[in-house]
């Protein structure tokens, strides 16, 4: 088994792939962390649309993928920036997703939470806004999954002050029936989102987005910190009021921010666990025994692939993700809603499926060298 793979000099050299992946298996949720995947969606290859058009979801193979993450213990957060929300997915597929998934986490007993945006409006007023968030709010609170109260392109438009972030987020949080999670995804992720929380200086949007929470610990289950910056999550994490969970979103510099320090630890609400879904798990029921160094050892050295995926546009670490989902068996094809399959070069995915292969991540390797054959011979690389 070898494969001939390009480097961004456009020479090719010969790798060796792995005969035999990581051994893992299912398992039951965890113990020590409260850990979620956002997982991403399967398109349907044989729908006649185009990148502008609506989704075309392959639903089966997109449950089925669900399915496979809780199979594992982990739990689901479903309708998020992975799923494409706002990158090819708008909000009446998301809220078919929503729906979905929500019955199928219930028929097999598997842990979900659900993106509320507003992303059923391009812009608005602040009152427009508000009813955008109250509309998904009051469909994810029905579907009987948690919600997660995402960052808004409109509220970023519309907003003024910081005070206009304190009045909408205190107004969806005294309505929520149950406590939600409050997500800060940073400009790298979106740039429409820059300046969220009211000011493009941190220091100032971060005293903004606790006192949100300092002012409804109640109705808070946790935070998800999307800011690419550990140490800053620290520092917001230890200003947390008791109680209040902070979920790491930080696919940089995760295992650090899971494993913790003597003043507290992170939970786990990560993108990059949609590909790392087995190994992590793995390594977390290592964590949940009290051995941090066998957790360590496990997911540190996913971090070179995380940080390969998720490296400027960041917003286009879906493709690595999906492009992964395939070369995995998990999926029949290589095709993204919206095209955007077409994100990222032919040399980063040589270096992903590399990365990928090393971890032991594909459950078939010789399928996955197939697969990657095929997409080198559709760019011209004869083997």
């Amino acid at each position: 088994m070898t494969i001939r793979l390009p480097g961004a000099g456009g020479a090719l050299r010969t790798y060796e792939p792995r005969t035999e992946p990581l051994a893992v298996t299912p398992g039951t949720p965890f113990t020590s962390r409260t850990v979620f995947s956002a997982a991403h969606v399967v398109a349907d290859p044989f729908a006649d649309v185009s990148p502008d058009s609506p989704a075309a979801v392959d639903w089966d193979a997109t449950l089925a993928f669900r399915r496979h993450l809780w199979s594992h213990g982990l739990g689901v957060a479903e309708a998020m920036d992975t799923a494409q929300r706002g990158m090819g997915l708008d909000w009446a597929g998301a809220a078919e997703l929503i729906r979905r998934s929500a019955a199928e986490a219930k028929s097999v007993g598997g842990r979900i939470a659900c993106g509320v945006g507003t992303d059923q409006i391009a812009s608005g007023s602040l009152a427009e806004v508000r009813a955008a968030y109250e509309e998904q709010l009051a469909l994810v609170e029905e579907s009987g999954a948690q919600a997660i109260l995402m960052a808004s392109r409109a509220l970023a438009a519309a907003a003024s002050s910081p005070e206009d972030y304190l009045e909408v987020y205190g107004h969806l949080l005294r309505q929520a029936t149950e406590p939600v999670v409050l997500h800060w995804l940073g400009p790298m992720f979106d740039p429409a989102l820059e300046g969220y929380w009211g000011s493009s200086d941190l220091d100032a949007a971060t005293d903004t987005f606790l006192d949100v929470i300092a002012a409804h610990p109640d109705k808070v289950d946790g935070i998800k910190v999307s800011l690419l910056d550990a140490r800053r999550e620290i520092d917001i994490r230890r200003r947390l009021p008791k109680g209040v969970r902070c979920y790491t979103g930080d696919d940089f510099n995760y295992p650090e921010l899971i494993a913790g320090d003597e003043q507290g630890f992170s939970h786990a609400l990560l993108g990059i666990f949609d590909p790392l879904g087995p190994l992590a798990a793995q390594a977390v029921r290592a964590l949940d025994t009290g051995d941090v160094q066998g957790f360590r050892d496990l997911l540190d050295p996913t971090v070179g692939l995380s940080r390969h995926l998720f490296q400027t546009p960041t917003r286009f670490y879906k493709t690595g993700v999906v492009f992964l989902a395939w070369l995995a068996g998990h999926q029949s094809h290589f095709t993204m809603v919206g095209g955007l399959q077409s994100a990222r070069s032919l040399p980063h995915f040589a270096t992903a499926y590399e990365l990928a292969d090393g971890l032991g991540l594909f459950p078939d390797p010789k399928l996955a060298e197939e697969r990657m054959k095929t997409l080198l011979s559709v760019y011209g690389v004869n083997q």
